[in-house]
């Protein structure tokens, strides 16, 4: 589905914040509290535009779009983080085929429209 967003982030301040606004703009919105919550959604058959957090215990972010890659889970979705990091950093350049961009935190919920709306095109 071209509408689908995931959201992966282990602070549910930024889940319920994103969910919301996602979803009154239209979204439908998967929520994923770990990298391992996200493999486990994509191994049932998500597809669409994921956001990703970088740093998250456990796995994080890096280690989680490996795991995706490795397992063949990319094919139908698209990868934008969402860091507070400034700069991603050298795993950005290093995965540059499979993410997007980055979203930088704080956004504004207008910021966060927008980069959904451009990003999303990409997951089918």
């Amino acid at each position: 589905m071209k509408n689908q967003v995931m959201v992966v982030d282990d602070d549910l301040s930024i889940l319920e914040t994103v969910d919301i606004v996602l979803r009154s703009s239209g979204y439908i919105v998967a929520i994923a509290k770990s990298g391992h919550e996200c493999l486990a959604k994509l191994r049932k058959g998500y597809k669409g535009l994921i956001l990703m957090d970088i740093m998250m215990p456990e796995m994080d972010g890096w280690a989680t779009i490996n795991a995706i890659v490795n397992e063949n889970l990319l094919e139908g979705c698209a990868i934008c983080m969402l860091t507070a990091i400034n700069d991603p950093g050298p795993e950005m350049e290093n995965l540059k085929e499979c993410v997007m961009d980055y979203i930088r935190k704080p956004f504004t919920p207008e910021e966060l429209i927008e980069s959904v709306e451009e990003f999303i095109q990409y997951a089918q």
